[in-house]
């Protein structure tokens, strides 16, 4: 379980993203919740992950959901990363050796996925690949944006139940 469990205030939290654009991770920027989604670019566990995140986040109105990646390496290799596992998002890079944005966040591992809510409570939270709990977040993002749920794992495909982070 992630250091900041649903109900914990959001640290004010803003980062680079890959083209030098700062972006929010508390949802100051909107009234729209934000998908903060934690990765290492060598994390297994991250790169099974994120191809999930990103049908996610084309399932659903930008303008009613956010979702942003937030990286612990360098900008090259997020780049490299996001290019070959399709990750469309705004990812941002969390500052190496410091980590502001982990340390608040309170990360032991990761992946680690938050949702941030508009009055900058967290509304979810995730450590590592749990299936139903992708779920469960695919189902938060669509009442957020007043859609149907999304189906984002294809008929007959094999997904795990379990991933460790």
């Amino acid at each position: 379980m992630p250091a900041l469990a649903p109900g914990a205030t959001a640290p004010d939290i803003s980062l680079s993203t890959l083209d030098g654009r700062q972006l929010s991770l508390d949802g100051a920027e909107s009234s729209t919740p934000v998908v903060a989604a934690f990765f290492k670019v060598g994390c297994p566990t991250c790169q099974y992950a994120f191809p999930f995140l990103e049908r996610i986040y084309k399932a659903y109105p930008k303008d009613k959901v956010r979702v942003i990646g937030v990286s612990q390496d360098t900008k090259e290799d997020t780049a490299e990363f996001t290019k070959k596992f399709g990750v469309t998002f705004p990812v941002v890079l969390d500052e190496m050796k410091k980590y502001p944005a982990s340390n608040a966040f309170g990360l032991t591992n990761v992946p680690s996925i938050f949702i941030v809510e508009p009055n900058k409570k967290i509304g979810f939270s995730s450590v590592g690949w749990v299936k139903n709990e992708i779920e469960a977040l695919n189902k938060v993002v669509a009442q957020a944006a007043g859609v149907p749920e999304a189906q984002i794992f294809n008929k007959g495909e094999d997904v795990l139940d379990f991933k460790a982070g």
